[in-house]
């Protein structure tokens, strides 16, 4: 029966169908609303509608087989009281409205309903002025979210936009193979190319302003080539120290004084010479308008988030202030207050008496801190008390004592690194079955970390902490492989990240890479993903993942927790300056075992589970070759090998933005200390850098004299 009724109903046609309601109408408005019916004329009308019009409409939908039992034969009415009252047609513009059922008016007024509530929730609050004892309820009223046009006119993903010019080009903004651009919306964005509309251009962090720390040095003082040697290697550690902790550490000379107004006043004065030479120090702080002012044996000794250091580095001091038990070592004040500090004190009737500024200046000059835990001053009597054989070694051969004293500073800060970071050093190895070779270089590294420095006083600690843990072989620092990035603060964290393409290689120990298997059958952005899968879970997509990176690389405290190395890459050597110390290689690991024994005595360390996997012996002879070839991949123009190299990047987008961003970050990073190393050796003769200071004419003549 419903196949039948289907049937019938496709083979209707409409258009009959809305004759017959038509002739129903007709006959409606003829028989009913004429004035006065007559009995007979209806009867004729009734008639003509049921036994011609409709029939004849009813012909035409009705199949020739099925149309006699389709007629209906219809009773003749015998008056037109005994004919159906139907109801009245309602007509809108000339045309009929139909009727509507029961339920479509309950589903209206239910729609009617809803949408006045909703226009009182949402209209209702905001037309009614808030007066100021109904603020903060009105206030609180529901907004509407608005979606935005995805295919809008300002949307990347709308094709027919715009093209746009990139951002223009920075100062040394460009190192090798890198580039970078510096903005504070750099972890709004997972690409870089996304702002930066360049695909080899890397989106950074803004530098850090670093504030100046002053150190004066006189080079009018005579002294023998091997004690100024010395000095400037002081120096340098000196400078490595401060620099590593966020600081721009600038050394002073007589020629910053000399511009001071108050260097005419000060040399019409009978004082003492070390008075003298104290106040140039202040008059070459206070033409550099002030800021921090230290001795060159004066040096952070503790966590970089430390709260003096870091109230140090922001760079504002509200007065002038100096510490207990740190002497002249260190002051830190506003122009203004430095300016004052020195009019009074040269205006002072004890100038002919002392020998330090600090003894001359009023006793509200100076605004005086407790002993901070986190610098370390090794002046005169801290090293006769502490440190005798080094203060011997000073009397009897300067230049030697230098040297001498510049080992034990060097090797405190590297014991205080080590204390700091008591969990050890974790050398990151994700995908751990075949990266043995990868992480070769930042294993070494961490060996090297792990080893006790060079110091003339091995069991020493520095003079402000002197509950240090000395580095001894018995318990060395601990270098683990894990495969997943911690965020510790306790742990020191060295990467390596490879480009995806190495990755690859690696994973799959072949070179013959197809296009076709990178879609259908490699796995996509797995570095990144088994990096990050204890912080942020195995569940989360790559983009989330790669702003979580950057933060771990760039973050406000991630450079002093964290050292990342782009794999087809030697390590860089001034990682000195990235850790604030000289770091040893090849050294003994330790003097406190009598004798020392040899690498080839020492007890082999075990393999920890968590480490991963140990490749074999043909496993390993197959990373080296590959890795060879990943590394010379950036020098190929071969078409074939481009195009791989391409896709693979395109399939692994979070991996490839990774690789980029640490490789830039590591550039720039190199690139902002060799511009300021370049300018400052050009200052007080050049002592305190790299290249060492420059002789001058006397040590010249000198060592003529000599020969």
């Amino acid at each position: 029966m419903k196949k039948a009724s289907r049937g019938i109903i496709r083979k209707l046609n409409f258009l009959p169908i809305l004759n017959i309601v038509l002739h129903f109408q007709s006959f409606h408005l003829t028989l009913f609303d004429a004035t006065e019916p007559d009995s007979q004329s209806q009867q004729l009308i009734v008639d003509d509608l049921l036994y011609h019009r409709i029939p004849s409409a009813l012909a035409r939908f009705v199949s020739p087989s099925r149309r006699e039992r389709q007629l209906p034969t219809a009773p003749v009415a015998s008056s037109a009281s005994d004919l159906p009252t139907m109801p009245k047609q309602h007509t809108l513009f000339g045309r009929p409205i139909p009727r509507i059922g029961t339920r479509r008016i309950s589903v209206l007024l239910v729609s009617i309903s809803i949408f006045a509530v909703f226009s009182l929730l949402f209209t209702l609050p905001s037309s009614i002025p808030s007066g100021p004892s109904l603020s903060k309820y009105t206030d609180r009223k529901f907004s509407i979210p608005s979606i935005k046009n995805p295919f809008s006119s300002t949307s990347r993903l709308n094709p027919f936009r715009a093209p746009s010019h990139a951002p223009p080009r920075q100062q040394n903004d460009t190192y090798g193979e890198s580039s970078w651009w510096a903005d504070w919306k750099w972890l709004s964005v997972p690409f870089s190319s996304s702002l930066t509309l360049d695909e080899d251009r890397s989106l950074l962090p803004p530098l850090k302003p670093r504030p100046p720390i002053y150190c004066y040095y006189d080079t009018t003082l005579k002294k023998d080539a091997a004690s100024k040697d010395a000095e400037s290697e002081l120096l340098l550690t000196w400078r490595r120290a401060w620099w590593a902790r966020g600081f721009k550490p600038i050394i002073l000379s007589q020629a910053e004084a000399m511009k001071n107004p108050m260097y005419d006043e000060l040399q019409r004065k009978e004082v003492n010479e070390d008075l003298k030479t104290d106040l140039m120090r202040w008059l070459a702080w206070d033409n550099m308008r002030g800021g921090l002012l230290a001795y060159h044996t004066t040096l952070p000794m503790g966590p970089h988030e430390d709260p003096l250091i870091s109230y140090l580095r922001r760079g504002e001091y509200p007065e002038l202030t100096r510490w207990n038990n740190l002497g002249n070592g260190l002051f830190a004040g506003a122009e203004k207050d430095v300016t004052a500090a020195i009019k009074s004190t040269m205006a002072s009737s004890k100038l002919k008496e002392t020998k330090d500024f600090i003894a001359a200046a009023s006793e509200d000059t100076f605004k005086i801190d407790n002993f901070p835990k986190a610098i370390a001053y090794y002046d005169a009597d801290v090293l006769q008390k502490s440190y005798p054989k080094v203060a011997e070694a000073i009397a009897s051969n300067r230049g030697d004592g230098l040297k001498a004293l510049k080992n034990l500073i060097n090797a405190h800060i590297h014991t205080t690194w080590q204390n700091v970071f008591s969990d050890g050093i974790a050398v990151l190895k994700p995908l751990p079955h075949h990266m043995t070779h990868l992480i070769d270089g930042a294993w070494h590294l961490a060996e090297d970390l792990s080893m006790c420095p060079e110091s003339p006083m091995p069991s020493s600690c520095p003079p402000n902490n002197a509950k240090c843990k000395p580095c001894v072989a018995s318990q060395p620092m601990h270098v683990s492989t894990p495969a997943r990035y911690r965020n510790t603060s306790t742990l020191y964290t060295i990467g390596t990240v490879p480009h995806p393409y190495t990755t690859v290689l690696l994973t799959q120990l072949q070179d013959n890479i197809e296009i076709p298997w990178i879609r259908r059958k490699s796995e996509r952005d797995a570095w990144i993903t088994a990096v990050t899968t204890e912080i942020q879970g195995a569940g989360i997509g790559s983009f989330p993942r790669i702003l979580k990176f950057k933060e771990a690389v760039a973050g406000e405290y991630a450079t002093a927790h964290s050292l990342w190395l782009p794999a087809e890459k030697d390590v860089p050597k001034d990682l000195a300056w990235h850790f604030g110390f000289a770091i040893p290689h090849n050294a003994t690991d330790g003097t406190s075992e009598t004798p020392v024994p040899g690498p080839e005595r020492r007890p082999q360390p075990k393999h920890d589970p968590g480490d991963g996997p140990v490749a074999s012996e043909q496993e390993l002879e197959k990373e080296v070759p590959l890795l060879k070839r990943a590394r010379d991949m950036g020098k190929t123009k071969d078409a074939k090998d481009l195009a791989v190299r391409s896709a693979i990047e395109a399939w692994n987008l979070a991996d490839t933005e990774a690789w980029k961003f640490a490789r830039a970050f590591l550039a720039r990073r190199i690139v902002e200390r060799k511009e300021w190393e370049d300018n400052e050796s050009q200052y007080a003769g050049g002592v305190g850098s790299e290249k060492g200071r420059r002789q001058s004419w006397g040590d010249r003549w000198r060592d003529h004299d000599k020969a």
